[in-house]
């Protein structure tokens, strides 16, 4: 039976996947001192509020003859100054945390270090990687060095969508017509899962990508082995992959026309850079 209650209550648990509280890089353990702080500053109050809820509901009941019932009572300055300045200082407590922390995790603030620079493109329903520096592009897997910064841009070829790797740290929306830059770091080797945090239609539940983190050499290593393997991604190629509406498996272009992203974000809008006709899609 106590088998039995033990399964039932990790139940809910089985989906969950480890997130912000379980961080494997800089910017989303920024992030995990965020919430605890604020969650630490709020359970200051409510804890109290509640304890002091239960304690008045006890002390103040019909059978407690030592309470003592004042109908006229109105009016209490000391007491009003504790009411209002607990509150307050809860307000300029968090004020500050989320102050600091906008600051300091800022997505288009740089890390220390070299960065990949990695162009991001959203599609329906499917994410595009250019590595610029490398000269190659991915479909739905992000490949990176552990322990070396990323510097992402990101833009749509369609509707809004939202970047998310929860485990290396804050999301950013790509926006078509828009260059968003996000800057990320793993600190240790693995794969981690992303996806598009932001409803955009039909496909969205299987807009995911897989993150591979690489020690060593090994992100040089793939680089110099995608190179000159596998199609080219030019004009022709991404305006197909631009009107497919669908989903898409994990794929590897050896060679990408140079300032392709670059004409995604100035074409915003056009068919050169996305379908005008959608159907089943948020605008």
């Amino acid at each position: 039976m106590r088998r039995v209650l033990t399964l039932l209550l990790l139940l809910p648990l089985a989906a969950c996947e480890p997130g912000v509280l379980n961080p494997a890089g800089p910017v989303a353990a920024g992030d995990r001192t965020v919430l605890l702080n604020a969650l630490a500053v709020m359970l200051a109050i409510i804890v109290p509020v509640i304890v002091l809820t239960l304690a008045f509901a006890w002390w103040f009941r019909a059978g407690n003859t030592r309470a003592k019932y004042r109908p006229d009572w109105s009016y209490s300055g000391q007491l009003e100054l504790l009411v209002w300045s607990i509150p307050l200082l809860a307000v300029i407590f968090l004020s500050g945390i989320a102050w600091i922390g906008s600051h300091r995790l800022d997505p288009a603030r740089p890390l220390p270090g070299k960065a990949i620079p990695v162009q991001v493109v959203s599609l329906d329903w499917k994410w595009l990687f250019i590595y610029p520096d490398q000269g190659v592009a991915t479909i739905n897997h992000l490949v990176v060095p552990a322990g070396r910064p990323i510097a992402l841009r990101l833009t749509s070829a369609t509707v809004m969508n939202s970047f998310a790797v929860p485990r290396l740290g804050s999301q950013l929306y790509a926006m078509s017509g828009m260059d968003a830059k996000l800057n990320l770091q793993a600190d240790h080797p693995g794969r981690y899962r992303g996806w598009s945090a932001h409803y955009s239609g039909a496909g969205f539940a299987d807009m995911t990508f897989a993150v591979d983190a690489l020690p060593g050499g090994g992100f040089e290593r793939w680089a110099a082995g995608a190179k000159g393997r596998g199609p080219a991604l030019d004009a022709a190629t991404y305006r197909k992959l631009a009107l497919t509406e669908a989903t898409a498996r994990p794929a590897t272009f050896g060679a990408v026309q140079p300032g392709l992203y670059d004409s995604v974000v100035a074409n915003a809008g056009t068919t050169a850079s996305r379908p005008l006709a959608h159907s089943g899609r948020v605008e």
